[in-house]
């Protein structure tokens, strides 16, 4: 079995949660997932099967879509519902108008620094911050760069008086790296008080949507019922720019051979990935061109199975 299969990940379980479970339903110990998503989180979850583990990276570099809610007036320890309370201000009713939440998140679009909060899976020293954040360590970070394609709100502005706070919806559409939760935080700054990100899903990671997703229990029917079907590694690919070669050709690229960059290939970037597909449509290996020899490709990945192989 190999392809990708699209989980909508419930709230409550990690991302390895969703491996290990999805080894146990599929009877693999070849799965992998395309990006990890927060226990609290839900949505879409590219999970890799079989030969497809292969191909993770080039699903996890993908443009990522997210609907989130955002409550201004008090800030916590993980960014996010689940951490302890760190900094509250009160919200006075109108104080925050749907004027202000417009041009916060206008300010946001485009690229910018974002530094990873301390709850995170980022390394520094081989070691995760969110390790140091247990400790009670406060690590140095170093800012990365993210491009927020999109950010809109999608739900008005909703006072809490007995809190005191203001929470609305927002949809960001954004690249590899961004936290949305450090995004919400980044927001409530711009208007001004202390926030944190009180709810959020991903609805779309490239080319797949959460329309696509199934959940656990649809999974478990579908193999009851012998209906699964993943989506296959050349699908899954279509987003790379693709080569179509002969069965002369093929024999080669399954070898791993350096070959001439070819006229559809002609303006590929360098370290730009291209899908090399057999004229049957199986995609059999990923090139890409040689950092030390102009005018060939190599392969990066062969993905074809050997007769024999299991």
């Amino acid at each position: 079995m190999d392809g990708v299969l699209l989980l909508n990940k419930p709230a409550g379980m990690t991302s390895h949660d969703c491996v290990s479970k999805t080894r146990r339903l599929l009877k693999t110990k070849k799965v992998g997932h395309t990006g990890t998503l927060d226990p609290d989180v839900t949505g879409v979850l590219p999970l890799c099967i079989g030969r497809a583990t292969k191909i993770a990276e080039y699903l996890t570099a993908a443009v990522k879509t997210y609907e989130a809610e955002v409550t201004v007036g008090i800030s916590t320890e993980t960014e996010d519902a689940s951490g302890e309370i760190v900094e509250r201000e009160s919200v006075k009713e109108g104080e925050i108008t749907e004027q202000l939440v417009r041009e916060a998140l206008l300010s946001l679009t485009g690229e910018m620094e974002q530094v990873p909060p301390m709850y995170s899976a980022v390394k520094i020293n081989g070691k995760k911050l969110y390790e140091y954040a247990r400790e009670g360590k406060q690590i140095e970070r170093p800012a990365r760069i993210i491009t927020v394609h999109e950010l809109v709100q999608t739900s008005p502005a909703v006072y809490h008086p007995a809190e005191k706070t203001v929470s609305f919806g927002i949809r960001a559409v954004c690249s590899k790296g961004t936290y949305i939760r450090t995004l919400a935080v980044m927001i409530g700054e711009k208007l001004g008080f202390p926030a944190h990100m009180s709810k959020l899903a991903r609805t779309g990671s490239g080319q797949f949507e959460l329309s696509q997703c199934l959940s656990f229990e649809e999974i478990q029917e579908k193999i009851a019922e012998g209906t699964l079907n993943l989506i296959s590694i050349g699908e899954a690919l279509n987003h790379l720019p693709k080569w179509v070669i002969n069965d002369t050709l093929a024999e080669k690229v399954k070898n791993g051979a350096v070959l001439e960059v070819p006229e559809q290939l002609k303006d590929l970037p360098f370290d730009a990935p291209a899908a090399v597909f057999g004229e049957h449509g199986e995609c059999l290996a990923i090139y890409s061109r040689h950092p030390e020899k102009t005018g060939v490709i190599k392969p990066v990945k062969v993905l074809y199975l050997h007769s024999g192989s299991m």
